[in-house]
């Protein structure tokens, strides 16, 4: 039994006791008892109201809890969709990571040819440049064989025309003595200027070959 439970009760005997005690007394616990009712009934206001508040406020804990719920329902969703994105995310980062180390290695792979060729094109190059100054160099020595060629030439129109005028100065008679069998002296001066021709001609022909020795 509760206090208010017990004072109900006290007041029950009280009320019994007043009206044993006669009508004085009987007033005077109709006031007290109107007193205690008072009470009773601002206690039992109290008690509803607070009931209330506390109803009240189990509605608003089983909301909050009902929320609460709701939020770590939703929150996990969002958790197991994040990861999902997470490991899509790290898949893709992985091929595009094989990806890029493909593409790497083609790129070296093809640098690896690129250079390759350069180098063989710079040993052709080097062959073709040495090849050129070869070439170069010969066809110097050809110009400077035709230089002495052209030299040559002219010593040797030089000569022709000597001989042309020589015969030209030869006349008859000489030609004559130079047959005759007796007219020695004739035919030796005639032998020597051949002589003397033939020697300046052979001195003055050109021979590459000894031409390109001497360089």
């Amino acid at each position: 039994m509760n206090s208010r439970a017990r004072a109900g009760a006290a007041g029950l005997l009280l009320v019994w006791g007043a009206l044993a005690a006669g009508p004085a007394a009987a007033e005077g616990m109709e006031e007290r008892l109107r007193t205690q009712l008072r009470s009773t009934t601002q206690q039992l206001q109290a008690l509803q109201s607070e009931q209330a508040q506390a109803s009240a406020a189990r509605d608003a804990a089983q909301s909050a809890a009902k929320d609460a719920q709701a939020q770590v329902k939703q929150l996990s969703a969002e958790l197991a969709k994040a990861r999902g994105v997470a490991e899509q995310l790290a898949g893709q980062q992985q091929t595009l990571h094989s990806q890029a180390q493909a593409q790497a290695a083609a790129s070296s792979e093809q640098l690896g040819k690129f250079k390759k060729a350069y180098d063989d094109l710079l040993v052709l190059a080097r062959g073709k440049e040495a090849e050129r100054a070869r070439l170069q160099a010969q066809l110097a020595e050809r110009d400077t064989q035709v230089q002495q060629c052209a030299v040559k030439n002219q010593q040797m129109y030089g000569i022709a025309k000597e001989i042309l005028t020589a015969y030209e100065k030869i006349d008859v008679a000489e030609v004559v003595k130079i047959r005759q069998p007796f007219a020695g002296s004739a035919r030796v001066k005639f032998e020597e200027l051949a002589q003397g021709f033939g020697d300046e001609l052979y001195t003055n022909q050109f021979d590459a070959p000894k031409a390109a020795l001497a360089h």
